[in-house]
């Protein structure tokens, strides 16, 4: 009988359990995973995952199950679903009712900025979590470093954005997010009642990062800002604009909010995390194109 501790991860294939994941098997860790589809489930359990549940977060006696005898656990929100807040609601009452250990929330940098739709969301979460009782830990990721923006800049060296490209951000790069998710799963003790910022090297404009792609890619980048009606088609198709409502709320919100200020954070807290520097985003972009040459 498996006797080794549960570590529950939901959003399981997602952008960030797809790093995770392996990790934590690598590690020998027993790993519970929840996904909504039976394709992410299958591509988990080929993988080795002990445990994949499928089911919907919003549903309570989905997530009463998934939290049974769990000694820790790491709740990464559905992306831009509309009953994100209600799921960790949920899940937050669930595990302190199930006596879950250790309840560790992927939150967002600045979590306070509550005219992001998206944020304050999980700026109740985090609240709700901090009057659960439960043993806590919340990581706020600045905006992730995603391979697929890169997609167009490798095929039509074009970058493309949808707020001011005057405008500066902070970026972090999701493997440095998941390392240290990795490491406060798994040393709990060191990282209790922790609210940590996880913001890589380095602001920048739109500008900016042309000039970074420009340098990696050795031909001029161009870039270009794009209308948010446009971005949203681009995500989610041509279909009835009701059916995706909250999606564009929060995309409309993302748009005004850095189009009239800068988004930044400190790269210290990550990098004490790491016990090195966080990855930059030329170094990022260095290994995503090399990756996509070797596929051509």
């Amino acid at each position: 009988m498996n006797t080794r501790p549960i570590i529950l991860v939901t959003s399981a294939n997602g952008n960030q359990g797809k790093r995770l994941v392996p990790r934590l098997l690598a590690g020998g860790h027993r790993v519970r995973a929840c996904v909504r589809s039976s394709a992410s489930a299958e591509a988990l359990r080929n993988q080795g995952v002990q445990e994949v549940l499928v089911g919907d977060l919003a549903d309570p006696a989905f997530i009463h199950e998934a939290v049974r005898g769990v000694s820790s656990l790491y709740h990464i929100g559905p992306t831009l679903h509309p009953a994100e807040r209600a799921m960790g609601f949920n899940i937050i009452d669930a595990a302190r009712e199930a006596g879950v250990g250790h309840f560790v929330f992927s939150s967002v940098l600045h979590a306070i900025t509550t005219d992001l739709v998206q944020h304050e969301i999980k700026r109740d979460i985090e609240e709700h979590l901090l009057s659960s009782g439960l043993e806590f830990t919340i990581l706020q990721p600045a905006n992730y470093m995603l391979p697929p923006r890169l997609k167009p800049v490798f095929e039509e060296h074009v970058f493309r954005l949808s707020w001011a490209l005057e405008r500066y951000q902070s970026m972090v790069d999701l493997d440095d997010v998941t390392e240290v998710a990795f490491s406060v799963l798994t040393d709990p003790a060191r990282h209790l009642a922790a609210t940590y910022e996880l913001v890589g090297p380095g602001r920048f404009t739109a500008y900016d990062i042309g000039q970074v792609l420009t340098k990696v890619l050795g031909s001029e980048i161009r870039v270009e800002r794009i209308d948010m009606a446009a971005f949203i088609r681009a995500r989610f198709g041509e279909g009835d604009p009701v059916t995706f409502a909250h999606q564009s709320q929060v995309s409309a919100s993302i748009e005004k909010r850095y189009s009239n200020h800068d988004f930044l954070g400190n790269p210290n807290v990550l990098g004490w995390l790491l016990g090195r520097e966080a990855t930059s985003f030329e170094a990022f972009v260095r290994k995503e194109y090399e990756a996509y040459q070797a596929l051509k």
